[in-house]
């Protein structure tokens, strides 16, 4: 999935609303809800972009293992499975 802001953009609008901006101003003036600049403020409120980068490695990492470890858990149960129909 593209998305249409990167989280430094990110980042930068939410300082210019911190800088006094308003809410509704900025999203007009960048073209994006005020919905959304709220679910970024929920998620990257009092951040830095080196901040947001640590959290997208950590989000990556995170996702990788969650899939090692479904796989590997699945892995397990097809040798039980296996174990059960040999004796």
């Amino acid at each position: 999935m593209k998305k249409r802001y990167t989280e430094e953009q990110i980042i930068g609008f939410l300082k210019e609303a911190e800088a006094g901006t308003p809410v509704k101003e900025l999203c007009r003036r960048h073209g994006f809800s005020e919905a959304s600049y709220y679910t970024w403020r929920y998620k990257f409120g009092g951040m830095d972009v080196s901040d947001a980068k640590r959290l997208k490695a950590l989000e990556t990492e995170n996702s990788r293992l969650k899939r090692l470890l479904a796989e590997s858990l699945l892995e397990n149960e097809v040798t039980r499975e296996a174990l059960r129909k040999k004796w």
